[in-house]
C-alpha cells in the first residue's frame, strides 16, 4: 500500500501542472451551458427514467490506455474501440439495463414472439434519425445485419446470430418492422439482436459492395464524415492523445420531462500510457472516472475521497477475466502463410507439440500459486475463478467448477511423465531432444497488474523447470498477434463479460469458428473433439429456454474447458472504481461498462475545478 500512495505523492505536482497547461476544466466543462435543442422532437421518443432530472452542458473524462482502432462498430473486438463504439456512437434495437438487468427498449419500442418461440416482430420507432438527419429505418437494420453474416468480413456477432447452428432469417414487412425467425428456439434472442449495431446504409453500402467495409470509419475518417446512429457522434480524433464526443443532436432519447438527452457537452476519453498515470490525472481533477484501477492503489483512494471530492466505488468481483492461454493456431485456408501448408501450426512444431498435450497445459495451471498471486499483484483484492462467469455473476456462477489448481509436486510428477528432464543440470527442463522447455509469455505492458502476474508465474513455473520470459508490448499489437499474424507462444490477457452476463454471450469465444476462441480461432469445421464439444453443448444451451437445464449445460461447458485446460484461469480482481463527486446520476455496476453504460444521463452538477 505505502509504494502506492508513495507513487502518487511523488509525482503529484508534475501533474497538476501537465493537467493545467493542458486545458483541463475551464469555462466548457461548467454545467449550466446555453444549449438549445435545435431539432424537433421524433415522433416515437424514448423516455428514459433517470434519478435526477439534469441540466444541460459540462463533460466527462475517461482515461484510456489505448485508443479505439477503428470508429466502425461492427469490426469492433477489443474493449479500447467498444466502449467508444457501443451504446456511444451507434445503437441497437434493445439494450441491457445494468440497474434492472433486464432487456430495454432502444429503437425497437416494443416487440413479441410467437407461441412457438421461432418468429419474433421488433417494431421501430417512427422518425428516429442518424447524426446527420436522415430516417433510421427497418432498411438500416437489414443492411447492418446483412454485413455482419458475411462470410469474408466474419465479425464476432456473427457467431452469435444463429439458433440450431443456422443463420437467423431476418425480414422487413414494412419500414418500422423487423421479423426475426429461427429454426429453433433462442433462449438470448432480444439481446443477441440486440448486439447488432445499427449502421447507415445510405453512407456505407457503397464501401460494403465493393469490398471496402473493414476499412470504413477508421480512425483517420474526418470526424464529420462518421454518421452515427447512437447518442454520441464524433467530434475530434487526435491520435495518441484522446477522443471526444459530443451529443447527437437528434437522439430519440429523452428525460421524463421530455428533455432531449444526453445532458453533456462532451465525453471525452483522453489517452493515459498506463494505470499510473491514469491514477495521477484523476487525482489531479485531469480524469474523471477510473474504470482500470491496480489494488495495490485503494488505499490511497479511501484516504485522499473526503478531500479531493470522489467516491471510491466498491462493485464486488468483477465479471472481466484474468488467464493466459497456448497458440494452438493452425493455418486456414482463408489465412495461406507462405511456407506452410493448411493445417500446419503457425508454431515451430516442437513447441505445438508441448502446447497441444493437456498434460502439460494442466502442469503449468498446477505450478501457478494462486493464494500468492492474490496476496501479491493484488493486495488481498482478488478471489480464485475458474469460468467467465466469476463470483461476481450473480446468475451464472458455479461455485463448485474448479481447476487444475497449485499443486508444484504435482506439476513435476505431470512434466516427468512427459519425458522432460533437467539433463544438463541448469535448472531448467528438457525434452527428450534436448531443447529447453521455454516460452515467451506476452501481455500488454500498460497494465501494470498483468505485468506484475507475468513476472510471479515465471516464478512460479522457474520452480518446476519451465522458462517463461514474460513481455510486455503495446496493446493494439497484442490483439494484432492474437487475430492477424498469430506471431506469440502464450499470451496472459482475459475477457471482458457479454452484456447481459450470460454465457449464450461468449458464442464469439466458445464456438469453433468464433474470432476469440482463442487457443485456436476461426476453425472452418471444428478441429478437434473437445471443439466439436463445445460447438454442441452451446447448441444445447441456446436451445432451450429452461433455465435448470441451460445451467447444467453451462457447468458441462466450463467443466470441460478446465478438464482440457485450455484458459490457465488466474484470480479475478475485487473492483473498487473512484469517480468525481462532480455529476449526478451515475451508477456504477459491476456489468461492462462500469461507469459508461448510462453516461447519456449523467449530468454535472456543479463547476469543474481540479482536485489538486
Amino acid at each position: 500500500m505505502l509504494r502506492g500512495r508513495g507513487l502518487i505523492g511523488l509525482c503529484m505536482a508534475l501533474v497538476c501542472a501537465a493537467v493545467a497547461a493542458a486545458g483541463c476544466g475551464g469555462s466548457a466543462g461548467m454545467a449550466g451551458s446555453s444549449y438549445v435543442d435545435p431539432h424537433p422532437l421524433p415522433v416515437d421518443t424514448m423516455t428514459v427514467p433517470v434519478p435526477e432530472i439534469g441540466r444541460y452542458g459540462g463533460r466527462f473524462v475517461m482515461g484510456q490506455t489505448s485508443a479505439p482502432r477503428t470508429f466502425n462498430a461492427i469490426m469492433a473486438n477489443e474493449t479500447s474501440t467498444t466502449d467508444v463504439t457501443d451504446g456511444r456512437l451507434f445503437t441497437s434495437v434493445a439494450d441491457f439495463d445494468n440497474a434492472t438487468q433486464q432487456d430495454v427498449p432502444l429503437l425497437a419500442k416494443s416487440w413479441e414472439a410467437s407461441a412457438d418461440g421461432l418468429t419474433w416482430t421488433f417494431h421501430l420507432r417512427r422518425d428516429a434519425r442518424f447524426s446527420d438527419g436522415h430516417l433510421m429505418t427497418a432498411e438500416d437494420v437489414l443492411f447492418s445485419v446483412e454485413v455482419i453474416y458475411d462470410p469474408v468480413l466474419h465479425p464476432s456477432m456473427q457467431d452469435l446470430l444463429k439458433a440450431g447452428g443456422k443463420p437467423f432469417a431476418f425480414s422487413a414487412p414494412d419500414s418500422y418492422t423487423i421479423v426475426v425467425k429461427t429454426v429453433a428456439p433462442s433462449a438470448l434472442l432480444v439481446p443477441i439482436v440486440g448486439s447488432v449495431r445499427i449502421m447507415p446504409k445510405h453512407i456505407l453500402e457503397p464501401a460494403f459492395r465493393s469490398g471496402r467495409f473493414a476499412s470504413a470509419y477508421s480512425v483517420s475518417t474526418p470526424p464529420e464524415s462518421i454518421v452515427c446512429s447512437g447518442p454520441w457522434r464524433v467530434k475530434q480524433f487526435v491520435a495518441g492523445e484522446k477522443t471526444v464526443l459530443e451529443r447527437n443532436p437528434y437522439w430519440f432519447g429523452v428525460d421524463p420531462k421530455g428533455h432531449r438527452l444526453p445532458y453533456l457537452d462532451e465525453l471525452v476519453f483522453r489517452i493515459v500510457p498506463d494505470q499510473n498515470t491514469a491514477a495521477l490525472q484523476f487525482l489531479a481533477g485531469g480524469l474523471d472516472g477510473l474504470d482500470n484501477v491496480k489494488p495495490e492503489d485503494y488505499k490511497s483512494y479511501e484516504d485522499q475521497a473526503a478531500k479531493l471530492d470522489f467516491t471510491l466505488y466498491d462493485l464486488g468481483p468483477a465479471l472481466t477475466t484474468n488467464f493466459f492461454w497456448f497458440n494452438l493456431n493452425t493455418v486456414k485456408s482463408k489465412r495461406p502463410v507462405k511456407g506452410k501448408r493448411i493445417g500446419e501450426p503457425y508454431l515451430e512444431k516442437v513447441k505445438y507439440a508441448w502446447f497441444s498435450n493437456r498434460d502439460f497445459r494442466r502442469a503449468v495451471s498446477m505450478a501457478v500459486d494462486r493464494e500468492a498471486l492474490m496476496r501479491g499483484p493484488f493486495y488481498g483484492n482478488a478471489v480464485k475463478n475458474w469460468s467467465t462467469s466469476t463470483a461476481g455473476n450473480k446468475e451464472w456462477y458455479t461455485p463448485e467448477v474448479t481447476g487444475s489448481d497449485y499443486d508444484a509436486e504435482g506439476a513435476k510428477r505431470l512434466l516427468a511423465g512427459l519425458g522432460f528432464k533437467d539433463r544438463d543440470g541448469d535448472g531448467y527442463l528438457e525434452d527428450a531432444q534436448g531443447h529447453t522447455v521455454s516460452f515467451n509469455m506476452k501481455t500488454n505492458s500498460d497494465n501494470s497488474v498483468r505485468m506484475t502476474l507475468c513476472n510471479f508465474i515465471r516464478d512460479d513455473l522457474a520452480k518446476v523447470g519451465i522458462k517463461c520470459i514474460p513481455s510486455g508490448v503495446d496493446f493494439n499489437s497484442l490483439v494484432t498477434n492474437i487475430r492477424e499474424d498469430f506471431q506469440y507462444e502464450c499470451i496472459l490477457l482475459g475477457l471482458q463479460t457479454g452484456v447481459p452476463p450470460d454465457p449464450g454471450m461468449g458464442q464469439n469465444v466458445w464456438r469453433s469458428s468464433g474470432p476469440t476462441h482463442y487457443w485456436n480461432l476461426r476453425q472452418e469445421r471444428p478441429e478437434t473433439e473437445v471443439d466439436a464439444t463445445l460447438d454442441r453443448l452451446m447448441d444445447e444451451n441456446l436451445g432451450t429456454l429452461d433455465k435448470v437445464e441451460r445451467k447444467r449445460v453451462w457447468r458441462e461447458m466450463q467443466e470441460l474447458v478446465n478438464r482440457e485446460c485450455l484458459f490457465v484461469w488466474l484470480p479475478t480482481q475485487i473492483v473498487r472504481i473512484p469517480i468525481s463527486n462532480l455529476f449526478g446520476n451515475l451508477q456504477p455496476s459491476v456489468i461492462p461498462h462500469r461507469i459508461l453504460w448510462n453516461i447519456d444521463r449523467v449530468y454535472q452538477k456543479k463547476p469543474r475545478a481540479g482536485r489538486a
